[in-house]
């Protein structure tokens, strides 16, 4: 079965209750699995920049370099499925294109973006992030996030620094370790998932999970799971009704039916007619 058929994708975007625009940029093709989102930073409209070359170079490049592979191949030198290798390689190369807009315009110095993309094929689905953008799964009854944040104040939580409650209020919750286009060079972190039937995954910027915690965000997909666009605009207008002090982007993605690649025989002969 297509990955068209398969999974449901909707996107929701909003600037918030304070912010005067809007540096979130989201992305996704059903047809290709593919769904990117990214929270820029910089002065003036910097963020909006950087985040939107992250999502467009991104989009791009996976788009072009399916046309003659297979996300579910083994990568001939890393042995990793070719679509994890797809997501980090741009990722990186989304990366250059931002720092060098940064070093050769100088009213983009400085500006970056987090970035959390989610490939889905044969049954699984490879995800990358850098920064504190996140990916969440709702499989059953059990919400919890797929995604560890690259943030002063995972690190804190991890050290045993600071307890869950006293990060909801921390100073920190804002710095990120690790950003997309801020040096020449980023790594980010990547991993492949097995996917459900009727698992829902939720990609989000950290202006939903600032403004909610986790519990609510959960019960939310729980109850809305059905009616998926109204989950994201529900999910939004919290963050919003919370204080709404960040931009806040939700991507939500369910899958309806299985979406196993052909292989063997089958996959050689497809093969044949793509090409």
């Amino acid at each position: 079965m297509s990955i068209q058929e398969a999974i449901e994708i909707v996107s929701q975007s909003h600037q918030g209750m304070v912010r005067s625009h809007n540096e979130d940029s989201v992305a996704f093709d059903t047809a290709l699995g593919l769904v990117v989102l990214a929270d820029g930073m910089g002065g003036y409209n910097a963020g909006e920049v950087a985040s939107g070359i992250a999502v467009s170079v991104l989009v791009a490049e996976v788009k072009h370099s399916l046309q003659s592979v297979q996300a579910e191949e083994a990568d001939a030198f890393s042995g990793e499925d070719t679509g994890a290798v797809l997501l980090r390689d741009n990722v990186q190369k989304a990366n250059a294109s931002i720092f060098h807009a940064a070093e050769s315009q100088s009213q983009y110095a400085g500006m970056g973006t987090t970035i959390v993309a989610g490939l889905f094929y044969d049954d699984r689905v490879a995800v990358a992030h850098v920064g504190d953008s996140r990916m969440y799964r709702l499989r059953g009854d059990v919400f919890e996030s797929i995604t560890r944040d690259h943030s002063l104040l995972q690190e804190q939580l991890d050290s045993g620094m600071i307890s869950k409650e006293d990060a909801r209020t921390s100073k920190h919750k804002n710095l990120v370790t690790r950003a997309v286009g801020i040096d020449a060079e980023v790594e980010p972190e990547v991993h492949v998932y097995p996917v459900q039937v009727g698992d829902v995954y939720l990609f989000c910027s950290d202006g939903l999970n600032d403004m909610i915690v986790d519990d609510e965000i959960g019960a939310t997909l729980r109850m809305l799971k059905a009616n998926l666009p109204l989950a994201a605009t529900e999910l939004v207008q919290l963050a919003n009704d919370n204080g709404g002090r960040d931009n806040v982007s939700v991507i939500l993605v369910k899958v309806n039916k299985r979406f196993s690649a052909p292989h063997g025989w089958m996959a050689k002969l497809l093969s044949w007619f793509k090409n």
